[in-house]
């Protein structure tokens, strides 16, 4: 790496620590020492990287092994890469400044569809070829994360995908590099011999096979490898790694806090969320454990407030005695507590009567729905009356600003539960002005946010078409049009994009060349507002033939056999098919602690109960 042309251009970019690397927590190891060289890539800006736990986890399990070197990347600004192309500056990693192209492994990890024109763009700024079989040498490029379990879009570009949790997995795939390097083996040789490894994808071993409509008829194995790729999951609670330190930024990232996973999984079965399917069974973490590792991120980064991360934190059965004896630990110091999903119920109002003795902040409920006859459609277990009953609680204990998330093109959904967001968001305010005048304090704003709903796989609603375009605008104006006070402000989300997210998220392998044409096109960015350009994605549908009306607004046939069908998560496609039946019927399903639901995912105790008595 030349050094003075990476000055030169650091001069001109609006955020050059972006760029340098060199943070607290930043691990330095001497290359020379080290047997496998390991570029662990996120396909966005350094700020949103950086806030993201998963990266934070792996670096340090990787780094924990004295014969690996995991260094970070992330995709740079338009700014930077403007500068990079005019000074021949090569994609590089933050730790040594060493070129992407000289590593053994470049590792994505898929956050998020509108990510992927970044990866195409980093492959080339690397100097690598786009395409896996076009790749003769440099690094493995692999991928992983949630947007990992519907992979086929990525299937030309990526050489294979780690399906599932990552910190077992990574560590067996590497140390069999290492061991298959020593023996002089090839690249070819390697990514067979990685198909044994549980959880292990492998494209380039697979062909998919189409009917006359379009659809998916079969999946062919072009070798002697697994037909079906099981997820990798870690059982025992002591293997699931902690992040005793953290990497602090010189710069303010989305998420500039500490960061306590209490716990993976979700228990709540809400039927448009991915998460809540992948990452079971719940399991949670031990809370003297919890203590011992804040203790440590705190002494190790200086951070003044500790977020408590899960998909539900509140969920967290010893919660109150964790957030009681963090505050206790961290009195003198002043550490405010934060919690980004909040349940609506009585419990939570405990919470944050707590947590508020440090710092107070705004609040986010999530009804996702206006109605109680929509939420039981798409298993979101809370009612308008648990919401009037929190709402109340919370303005009693003097909160004033509440942001409620919404979406729109739900199933099922009717001009009515439109309606309801309006009147939840009049009835919040209602129940903020409607008390004692001395009660009333601080100036009132309720932000009712509205999303637009993608269909994703490994969900109940994978078979549901979602709304065109016009049809979300129309949606977003009729809520609009009716809020009239300024005390209630209305968002949505841009539905162009939710259309394009759409297309990925049920895409097979043939959209891979409608991302080819987007980077050709200079597609990047696409998550970000300012850049992401309608134009160029419908140029590059058009181009290529992969149509909205066939991947994001059709209806699927249950029989129809999907993209992903090939990846067991542990749920099972019968009872995904079941929740689907049960949303058309607006019946609910609850929670798995209240007794199991039958989703067939291994080492449950709720399932070991359930299968126990389906056997008798």
């Amino acid at each position: 790496m030349n050094l003075r042309k990476l000055d030169g251009a650091l001069k001109k970019v609006e955020k050059p620590a972006r760029y340098i690397g060199g943070e607290v927590g930043a691990i330095e190891k001497d290359l020379d020492q080290v047997q496998v060289h390991f570029a662990f890539a996120f396909p966005d800006v350094y700020e949103i990287g950086m806030s993201h736990l998963g990266l934070q986890i792996l670096y340090a399990v990787l780094n924990q092994d004295p014969d690996i070197y995991c260094e970070r990347v992330f995709a740079p600004w338009p700014d930077m890469e403007e500068e990079m192309r005019k000074r021949d500056i090569p994609l590089y990693s933050l730790e040594t400044k060493t070129p992407i192209d000289q590593f053994d492994f470049l590792g994505f990890t898929l956050q998020y569809e509108l990510s992927f024109t970044n990866i195409l763009n980093m492959l080339d700024l690397a100097g690598l070829e786009i395409f896996s079989k076009d790749r003769k040498e440099g690094p493995i490029i692999v991928a992983g994360g949630p947007v990992a379990y519907t992979p086929e879009p990525l299937a030309d570009f990526i050489d294979l995908f780690i399906l599932g949790e990552g910190e077992e997995v990574n560590l067996e795939l590497l140390h069999l590099y290492k061991k298959m390097k020593a023996e002089g083996k090839s690249r070819e040789d390697f990514l067979f011999a990685a198909t044994k490894i549980e959880g292990i994808y492998v494209p380039r071993f697979y062909k998919e096979v189409y009917k006359e409509d379009g659809t998916l008829d079969h999946r062919e194995t072009l070798a002697p490898v697994p037909e079906v790729i099981k997820k990798r999951k870690i059982d025992q609670l002591p293997d699931m790694s902690v992040n005793h330190g953290q990497i602090v930024p010189y710069i303010e990232t989305v998420h500039d806090r500490a960061i306590l996973e209490l716990f993976r999984g979700c228990t709540h079965g809400c039927r448009f969320c991915q998460a809540g399917m992948i990452y079971r069974p719940i399991r949670e973490k031990n809370p003297e454990d919890l203590l011992a590792q804040a203790r440590e991120i705190i002494d190790q980064t200086g951070y003044r407030e500790i977020s408590l991360s899960s998909l539900s934190s509140c969920d967290y059965r010893p919660l109150m005695d964790l957030i009681h004896q963090l505050m206790d630990q961290f009195e003198d110091q002043k550490v405010a507590l934060s919690l980004p999903s909040l349940r609506l119920d009585s419990f939570f109002v405990d919470v944050l009567k707590e947590i508020e003795k440090v710092k107070k902040t705004g609040l986010t409920f999530a009804p996702e729905a206006g109605t109680d006859r929509l939420r039981a459609v798409i298993n979101k277990n809370v009612t308008e009356e648990d919401l009037v009953r929190a709402c109340k609680n919370v303005f009693k204990e003097g909160w004033s600003k509440i942001k409620l998330y919404f979406m729109i093109g739900l199933p099922t959904e009717r001009e009515e539960d439109l309606d309801g967001i309006v009147q939840l968001s009049e009835k919040v305010r209602d129940l903020f002005f409607n008390r004692p005048k001395e009660e009333i304090k601080g100036n009132f704003t309720v932000t009712s946010s509205a999303s637009c709903f993608v269909p994703k796989a490994f969900t109940p609603f994978q078979w549901v078409a979602q709304d065109r375009k016009e049809v979300f605008l129309e949606k977003a104006y009729h809520v609009k049009n009716q809020i009239k006070d300024p005390k209630i402000r209305f968002r949505y989300h841009d539905p162009s994009t939710s259309v394009c997210e759409a297309v990925l998220a049920r895409g097979d392998r043939r959209t891979g060349k409608l991302l080819y044409r987007l980077f050709q096109l200079g597609a990047k960015f696409d998550g970000w507002s300012d850049y992401f350009n309608e134009e160029t994605w419908l140029q590059a549908m058009e181009e290529t033939g992969i149509s909205p009306d066939f991947y994001a607004h059709r209806e699927r046939d249950l029989d129809e056999v999907f993209s992903w069908d090939f990846i067991d998560i542990g749920v099972s496609k019968d009872y995904l098919k079941r929740e689907y039946k049960k949303a058309m019927e607006g019946q609910r399903t609850y929670d798995c602690r209240l007794g199991c639901n039958g989703c067939g995912i291994e080492n449950c105790s709720m399932w070991e109960d359930f299968h126990h008595e389906m056997s008798r």
